[in-house]
Parts: structure tokens; C-alpha cells; sequence
């Protein structure tokens, strides 16, 4: 069973700390509030897994076997040493990080599982034996107990968020609400193979043109600092009217003012950060920058389209098992996140109640395409659930697309911005060194 360490506030104000094992961490949370101690953080640390059984040897003559065996000791196990290697081994096993591709897997095979049929408990129990991450290992049997104990799965995995991510938590919870589990676990392998290799372009897009743009910025500086300077004394030295570039000047006296009233732009810089982070922080500024996000040059359209699209896939499975249009945006907004998007199914629900048609608030929005929303009319006045099948194939194309676009953009964007930085180093730090070197400035220097 896991083991968990966990702070806590009891009745009389006192601060309590201590390292227990039990079978969930919703068991433990119930415990200490049934003894009126509130926990403050629980964390498991390690998991305590059965011991895998050995396998039968071939005998070729029990009886005689047994004449020789003291029946007394059987059962009596030797205890087993770890040496220093196995300790250490141990130990990295319990500090194992979760990686995406372990939740991937995990949600590939428990989609298999399910697809062939078993029930939640017996397809959990088959993937903890075959998890070599001693961390998830953990977690899933935390999954398994609450499951046996007649909870559903998003429940627990809301405990683990650092874990799971909240779409993937919201798509088994629209799963396990909708009866439609096994889909929901499909659209989850998917949202996560999509998102790893979106991740995986972007990383391979920015990180190495990131890293030529710092080394620039660097040898930037160094230059200005120290080559700069050089420069200047065999000037000064030889007394020569030739002159440093203007820019190159400029950018000098830019660096050493910042270098001696370094506190100014710090300060500057801190407190602009503080007051974004404290205005997004705000419920005005959250919803303001998370209609940013669905604005924004490059990405924006790409955020919002596989937001919707989530939605109308979450719509799909609840549609199909039987949920009306109210239950079934009710339902399905929780695989929502944007405060901008969870305003218009709000608006939505309301306009359900009210007797109006739930798909005016995206219309009004003007983030959703004509194309998005005459689809849902149409389906309203034929078959809602198989024109929501075709919007979402459409979608997937159209946000392919998309990705294509920005893939191409993008790198043109970063080449732009490292090449304007390329272009100013050759200009501050180059030339004057070309210039030294090719010794013009020596004429100068000897009255020529």
C-alpha cells in the first residue's frame, strides 16, 4: 500500500506531522477528519508493492526431495540484505518522475483493456502488475482503492493534478458521467499524443534558435564590455582622430549606464511582472487574458479551435447516451478551462432554459468560424449527433491545417527576431575589430 506524510492542524491549533501507510489517500483525508485533524498537505512518498512469486522449477523426484526437507522451517523466509547498489537502485525508483509518455502508455493499455471488455477494476489491477514506475504504480493503486470503494476515477485522480492534467481528468470524468468511458479514453490517448508532439515541433522550433539568440546577447555584452574598451585604449594610445562607430558608441554608453544604475531596470522590470501576475490574478484580468489567448497573433486560433473542439467531442459522447442538450453542455464544459469559452456555454445553458437557441452565444462571440456554427444549425433542424460527428472531422483537418501554418510561420518569425540580433552584433562588435585589424587607423595616427 502507498505510504503518505502528512501535516495537519488539530482541534486545539497544534501543528502535527507524521508518516503513515493506508490504502487511499481519500482514506486518510476521511480518517483525520473523522479524529477533527485537519491535513494541511499529504504526500506519498513511497509504495509498498507485493512480492512477485517465484517461479516452479522443474523436479524430477518430489518424494525423495522431501525425505531431506525439515518441514519445520518451511515458511520461515531469510531477510533479505540490500546492498548499497540495490539500495540506491531503491531509492531512485521511489523519486521516479511521471513522464507524459508513462501516462500515455497507461491510458493506451487501459483503452485496450477496456475495449476487450473489462471492467475498470480488473483492467486497473492487470496495468498496476505491468507498471515498472514505482511513482505511478502508487498512484494507480490509489486509483483502484477509491474505485473499489465506489468511487469513480476523475474523483481520484483530482488529487494528483501535478499528475494527470486537468483536460485528461475532465475527459474521464465526462466519460465515467456519460457512460462512455472507453471513448473518453480514445479522445484522451489522442489529446495526449497531440499535445506531445505539438510540444515536441515547438521544442525543436525555439530551443535551438532560444539558445543562439542568448549566446548573441551574450557575446554581445562581452564584447561591449571588454573588446569595446580595448579598442578605445589603442586609440587613445597611438592618438589617432579615428572614432569608434556611432552605434557602437551609443550602445556602450547604454550598457554602462545600466550597469551602474542596474537597480532601475531590475526594479522597473520586477514590478511590471508583479502587476501582470497580480492583475491575471484578478477575475477581470484572468478573463482578459484568457480572451488573449484565444486572440493572439500565431496561436490564437489554434487554442480556440481545440478548445471547441474538445467541447463538441465531450457534446458527442454525452448526445449519444442519451443526454439532452442542457445536461449535455452542463456535463461536457468541464473539459473547458478558458474563462472566455466556459462564459459562452454558461450564456449557452441560459439560452436552453429560457427557450432560445444555445448556439447564439458562439455566433455572437466572433471566435467561432461560420463554418462551426451553420454546421450546429443545420444538425438542430436534422440530426444534431451526426452533424456533430462531421464538425468534429472537420475540425481535425481544419486544426491540422492550422498547425501546418504555424509550423511554417513560426520558424520564419524566430529567424527574423535571431537575425536582427546577428545583424546588430556585426555592427557594434564587428566592424570595429574588422577595423583594427585592417589598420586604417594608423594612418591617422602618423599624420597621413
Amino acid at each position: 500500500m502507498p505510504i503518505y506524510i502528512y501535516r495537519a492542524v488539530t482541534s486545539s491549533g497544534q501543528i502535527v506531522r507524521n508518516r503513515v501507510e493506508e490504502s487511499s489517500k481519500q482514506t486518510l483525508i476521511k480518517k483525520l477528519k473523522h479524529n477533527n485533524i485537519t491535513p494541511i498537505s499529504i504526500e506519498q512518498i513511497a509504495y509498498k508493492s507485493k512480492q512477485k512469486r517465484t517461479h516452479k522449477k522443474n523436479v524430477t523426484d518430489i518424494q525423495e526431495i522431501m525425505k531431506n526437507v525439515n518441514t519445520t522451517t518451511v515458511g520461515r523466509s531469510k531477510a533479505k540484505t540490500l546492498s548499497a547498489k540495490e539500495k540506491v537502485n531503491l531509492y531512485l525508483a521511489k523519486s521516479e518522475p511521471i513522464t507524459s509518455r508513462d501516462l500515455v502508455i497507461f491510458t493506451q493499455n487501459f483503452y485496450l483493456l477496456k475495449k476487450a471488455n473489462f471492467n475498470n477494476i480488473h483492467a486497473l489491477s492487470t496495468i498496476i502488475d505491468s507498471t515498472e514506475n514505482v511513482s505511478l504504480k502508487g498512484i494507480l493503486e490509489d486509483i483502484l482503492a477509491g474505485v473499489e470503494a465506489g468511487e469513480n476515477m476523475y474523483t481520484t485522480m483530482e488529487y494528483y493534478s501535478n499528475v494527470f492534467p486537468y483536460i485528461y481528468i475532465n475527459m474521464i470524468k465526462v466519460g465515467e458521467l456519460s457512460g462512455s468511458l472507453e471513448n473518453s479514453l480514445k479522445q484522451a490517448v489522442k489529446y495526449l499524443d497531440d499535445s506531445e508532439r505539438i510540444n515536441t515541433k515547438l521544442k525543436n522550433i525555439l530551443i535551438p534558435n532560444i539558445v543562439q539568440f542568448v549566446l548573441l546577447l551574450v557575446m554581445l555584452l562581452v564584447g561591449t564590455l571588454f573588446a569595446i574598451p580595448a579598442i578605445q585604449s589603442v586609440f587613445d594610445e597611438l592618438g589617432t582622430k579615428d572614432t569608434l562607430p556611432a552605434i557602437t558608441l551609443w550602445f556602450q554608453s547604454v550598457v554602462n549606464m545600466l550597469i551602474k544604475y542596474w537597480y532601475i531596470p531590475v526594479t522597473i522590470i520586477v514590478a511590471a511582472i508583479a502587476s501582470v501576475i497580480f492583475y491575471i490574478n484578478t477575475p477581470k484580468g484572468k478573463y482578459n487574458f484568457h480572451y488573449f489567448k484565444y486572440t493572439m497573433p500565431i496561436f490564437g486560433k489554434l487554442i480556440y479551435s481545440l478548445d471547441f473542439s474538445r467541447l463538441m467531442k465531450a457534446m458527442l459522447l454525452n448526445l449519444k447516451n442519451g443526454m439532452r442538450i442542457q445536461e449535455s453542455l452542463e456535463v461536457s464544459k468541464n473539459v473547458i478551462q478558458n474563462y472566455v469559452m466556459l462564459s459562452i456555454i454558461e450564456t449557452s445553458i441560459n439560452n436552453v432554459l429560457v427557450g432560445d437557441s444555445w448556439i447564439e452565444p458562439f455566433e455572437k462571440s466572433d471566435l467561432s468560424s461560420s463554418m462551426m456554427t451553420e454546421m450546429l444549425k443545420v444538425g438542430m433542424q436534422t440530426d444534431l449527433t451526426e452533424m456533430i460527428e462531421k464538425l468534429v472531422e472537420y475540425m481535425d483537418i481544419d486544426i491540422d491545417n492550422t498547425l501546418n501554418k504555424i509550423m511554417k510561420t513560426l520558424p520564419e518569425v524566430v529567424y527574423l527576431i535571431v537575425g536582427i540580433l546577428l545583424v546588430f552584433f556585426v555592427i557594434v562588435i564587428l566592424v570595429p575589430c574588422v577595423q583594427v585589424y585592417m589598420g586604417n587607423f594608423l594612418f591617422s595616427a602618423y599624420g597621413y
